[in-house]
């Protein structure tokens, strides 16, 4: 079966794979943890915004790489749990299945459009609120509400700040 070259989202060769400087891999998801840590005590409007998941929803998407994305969420996500008072291993977790599946999405659809980059950012947000909310259910035998309203807004305000993080971090690669 063959397929037409002007197909938009579907092609292995459509994007390239991004090369990022060693530097980029510590201080940026650095930067995206303490801003999740400390702007939220000093500005705690901003306390929606969750930075090491929009960064590791990029790095994933533009690695393509499932194992890297599996590593990048595990680390960002423990770095993350060893700084906040939430039990060690919840974000870890969760982050890394998000950054799992962004790389598997990234291997296969070409993402290098805006508005393709927003709903990624919205879908996994949401994905990764309600597998938090799971977890809290199962693992630790918590009863936290379900609240999907304020999941749908906070992931739609995550998605546009990420479109703004993410032109940011373009340049910051290298295309090989």
């Amino acid at each position: 079966m063959a397929y037409s070259s002007g197909r938009m989202l579907l092609s292995q060769s459509d994007g390239p794979v991004s090369r990022f400087r060693a530097w980029v891999f510590v201080v940026i998801p650095l930067l995206a943890i303490l801003f999740q840590v400390y702007v939220p005590l000093f500005f705690p409007i901003l306390s929606f915004l969750e930075m090491p998941l929009l960064v590791v929803v990029y790095l994933a998407l533009t690695q393509r790489s499932q194992i890297g994305g599996l590593f990048t969420g595990a680390l960002i996500g423990l770095a993350q749990d060893s700084l906040s008072k939430n039990p060690l291993g919840m974000f870890g977790i969760c982050k890394t299945l998000v950054g799992y599946f962004a790389a598997s999405v990234g291997v296969h659809f070409n993402v290098e459009n805006t508005a393709i980059r927003m709903l990624l950012s919205f879908f996994f947000y949401f994905f990764h609120q309600f597998f938090y909310w799971v977890m809290q259910r199962m693992l630790l035998a918590q009863q936290p509400a379900f609240d999907y309203q304020s999941w749908l807004l906070f992931g739609a305000l995550n998605a546009v700040v990420g479109a703004s993080l993410f032109h940011f971090l373009d340049k910051l690669r290298a295309t090989a």
